[in-house]
C-alpha cells in the first residue's frame, strides 16, 4: 500500500464522493510529487483535459484521464530528481478549448509571453542568491541612451554599476542582450548585488541592451554587431575604467541572444574575450536545408553551418548552458566539441529544465563565477 501513488489509492476508494475528492485535492494541490513521479490535477466539467508543455519527450499535448464517477482529472509522468517543468493546463468543452495556468497550483514563472505553472521535481529548489538579500548592498541600474548610426535609432539601455564603484578600479563589462527581459524575468540585478556581496562574482559593470525586432537583428545580422563593437563598446570604454580587453569583455544571451552573441564576437574576433550562451539557438544542418525552424531561422543555420565547416577562435573561453528538456539540447551539445577544437575554452553544463527565464536565472552563478570569479579568485586564464 505505501508503494502506490496517491491517486491511485484514491481510485481504489469506494467511497469517491464530492467531499473525498475534495478533502484529496485540499490535501495535496497540485502537482503531487511522489519520487521521480509527478501527478498532474484537474478538477470540473470537461470534455477532454490536456496539460501543455515543451518538454521534449514528454507527448504534448499530455492527455489527463478522468477518475470514474468524479469531476477529478489525472495525469501521471515521470520526473527525476532536480527536474523543472513549466506548464498550462488545457480544457476542452464541446467546440471550445480553453488554456490556464493550473489553478491548484500557487507556484507560477513569468516571461515575455505570460505566465505558466511550474513542477517542481523532488530535489529542485529556487536558489537563495536570487532572492533579495538584506544585507547585500544595492548596484545602481540607470536608463542610457545612444544614438547608433548602424542601427539608424536611438539605442536605449540600462547600465548597471556595482555597489561602491570607484573610479580607481577597474571592472570587467558584460553586455546582456535582451537585457531588460533578464533583469525583469531573471532577477539579474538582484542577482548581481547577492553574488558580489557574497564575493562569488568579480564587481562588474553590465549593459543590458534590448533588441529593435529581435529576430531580424539577433541572427547574424551585421549592423547589430557593428553596434556593439563599434559604437557602444567604445562609449562605455571612454566612461568607466574597464579591466584590459580582450579580457575583461563578455558578451551574453539566450536562445537568438545566444546566436547573437557568438556571431558578433566571430564577427570581431578577439574583441570580446568571454561568452556566456544559454540555450543558444545554434542550429544547423548536417544535410539539405530543412532545419525545421522556420524562415527566422534561416540566417542561424547558415551561420552556424559555415562555422562548423571552417571553426576558428574568435573568443578565448565561453559559458554554455542547455535545458536537456528543449529541442536545443542536440546542436548545443554538438556545438561544444566544435568551439573546442577551434581551441576556444568550454564550459558546459546540462541541467533538467526547458528553455525559459528561470532555467536561466538558476545558471547565473555558475557562468558568472566561472568568467569572472570573486575577488579571491580574481584571475584570467
Amino acid at each position: 500500500m505505501r508503494g502506490k501513488l496517491a491517486i491511485n489509492r484514491l481510485r481504489e476508494r469506494p467511497d469517491l464522493s464530492a467531499e473525498v475528492v475534495t478533502q484529496f485535492v485540499t490535501k495535496y494541490a497540485s502537482p503531487i510529487i511522489e519520487g521521480q513521479r509527478a501527478t498532474f490535477l484537474f478538477r470540473g466539467e470537461a470534455d477532454e483535459v490536456f496539460v501543455r508543455h515543451r518538454v521534449v519527450g514528454l507527448p504534448d499535448p499530455l492527455p489527463m484521464k478522468r477518475l470514474t464517477g468524479t469531476d477529478l482529472w489525472a495525469a501521471t509522468v515521470d520526473l527525476p530528481a532536480g527536474s523543472r517543468v513549466e506548464y498550462q493546463l488545457e480544457v476542452r468543452r464541446g467546440e471550445h478549448y480553453e488554456r490556464f495556468n493550473d489553478p491548484l497550483n500557487q507556484r507560477v514563472a513569468h516571461s515575455p509571453m505570460g505566465s505558466s505553472s511550474v513542477c517542481a521535481g523532488q530535489g529542485y529548489q529556487v536558489p537563495d542568491w536570487t532572492q533579495p538579500d538584506p544585507e547585500a548592498r544595492s548596484g545602481e541600474l540607470v536608463e542610457r541612451h545612444i544614438k547608433s548610426k548602424a542601427l539608424r535609432r536611438d539605442q536605449r539601455y540600462l547600465l548597471y554599476t556595482p555597489a561602491r564603484f570607484n573610479t580607481v578600479l577597474r571592472y570587467p563589462l558584460l553586455i546582456v542582450h535582451d537585457g531588460p527581459e533578464y533583469v525583469q524575468f531573471a532577477a539579474m540585478k538582484t542577482v548581481l548585488d547577492n553574488l558580489i556581496h557574497r564575493l562569488d562574482i568579480a564587481p562588474m559593470i553590465v549593459a543590458f541592451v534590448p533588441p529593435g525586432d529581435r529576430l531580424r537583428e539577433y541572427p547574424n545580422h551585421a549592423p547589430h554587431a557593428r553596434f556593439l563593437a563599434r559604437e557602444l563598446l567604445p562609449e562605455l570604454e571612454a566612461a568607466y575604467p574597464l579591466v584590459e580587453p580582450p579580457a575583461g569583455r563578455c558578451l551574453m544571451g539566450s536562445s537568438f541572444g545566444g546566436i547573437a552573441s557568438v556571431s558578433t564576437a566571430y564577427r570581431y574576433p578577439g574583441v570580446f574575450g568571454s561568452l556566456l550562451i544559454q540555450s543558444a539557438s545554434l542550429v544547423f544542418t548536417d544535410i539539405g536545408q530543412d532545419h525545421g525552424g522556420g524562415p527566422y531561422f534561416d540566417p542561424v543555420v547558415k551561420f552556424v553551418n559555415k562555422y562548423r565547416a571552417k571553426p576558428t577562435r574568435f573568443t578565448d573561453r565561453m559559458y554554455m548552458s542547455c535545458g536537456i528538456y528543449e529541442p536545443l539540447i542536440t546542436p548545443n551539445r554538438s556545438m561544444v566539441s566544435v568551439f573546442r577544437e577551434a581551441g576556444i575554452t568550454v564550459k558546459y553544463e546540462e541541467n533538467r529544465d526547458g528553455h525559459n527565464w528561470d532555467n536561466w536565472r538558476d545558471r547565473l552563478q555558475a557562468g558568472l563565477s566561472w568568467l569572472y570569479p570573486g575577488p579571491q579568485r580574481y584571475v584570467y586564464e
